[in-house]
């Protein structure tokens, strides 16, 4: 699979689970927002085809260029092992997957990773454009990370791209401001992560922000205790944001991008 392909399979699904993200939030929204959509959705969306721009012009596909060059080269684990390429086709994305997991909670611990992170967390409201409010720096980080676990793993190509996909698919999905029937929603989050699951890691109280750090499957939080089901103050009534950024509205992109490297007034 050539880079080229790789980009226009990312660029279609995102286009198109973006588009149905977002009239769903129109016709069914599961809370009232508290700021005017418009800014929010500029920066948001703003930051997600910057970070795109960049990541294209210096790293490029760099995972799946790692994919490419360690499986030429007969590197990684999943290369050494006799094991059918289906098999090693889920174990690569279910090990991708849980790595994201402690990837996102270890960008809660360390104070400087947390810098950058706290961008996305500093969103005054919860849609599905949240879902791409990512520093530029955490983007990188994040790939080269990713890139590492590649070429350790010998992941496959289509294990990569597949990932990606996912990863991108399902963050548009729990962050959309959509409403599911609550029998539906329950049964759901045994399976995904859904609005409501991880609405609570957006709360203003830090215990919940610390909690629900899955992406794709619940699985993870369930597993190593990171799970909450309901946020203190209810679906509806609970704050979104960060206390100290609470009613600070930043949607200028040399404020987004500056404010790792700011102190909170």
């Amino acid at each position: 699979m050539t880079n080229e392909i790789e980009a226009i399979l990312r660029l279609s699904s995102f286009v198109g689970v973006l588009a149905v993200m977002l009239v769903w939030e129109l016709a069914a929204p599961r809370r009232k927002l508290s700021r005017q959509r418009l800014g929010r959705w500029m920066a948001n969306l703003g930051l997600v085809f910057l970070n795109t721009f960049l990541l294209r012009i210096s790293l490029g596909a760099f995972a799946v260029t790692s994919a490419i060059y360690a499986n030429n080269a007969g590197l990684g684990l999943f290369n050494w092992l006799q094991l059918p390429a289906l098999v090693v086709l889920i174990l690569s994305v279910v090990v991708l997957d849980v790595a994201i997991y402690w990837q996102h909670r270890l960008f809660h611990i360390v104070p400087l990773f947390w810098r950058l992170h706290r961008l996305h967390h500093a969103d005054v409201d919860f849609d599905t454009t949240t879902g791409v409010r990512f520093h530029p720096v955490e983007i990188f980080l994040s790939m080269l990370i990713k890139a590492a676990l590649v070429m350790a793993l010998g992941a496959p190509v289509m294990a990569v791209v597949v990932f990606e996909i996912l990863l991108s698919a399902t963050s548009l999905f729990n962050h959309g401001n959509v409403k599911i029937p609550l029998p539906v929603e329950r049964w759901l989050r045994m399976l995904l992560v859904t609005p409501d699951m991880h609405r609570i890691h957006h709360s203003v109280i830090r215990q919940e922000t610390d909690s629900n750090f899955g992406f794709s499957v619940p699985w993870w939080d369930f597993l190593f205790a990171s799970y909450c089901a309901e946020p203190q103050a209810g679906q509806d009534e609970m704050e979104i944001g960060l206390p100290i950024l609470r009613d600070k509205i930043e949607n200028r992109f040399d404020k987004l991008l500056t404010q790792p490297f700011r102190r909170p007034d």
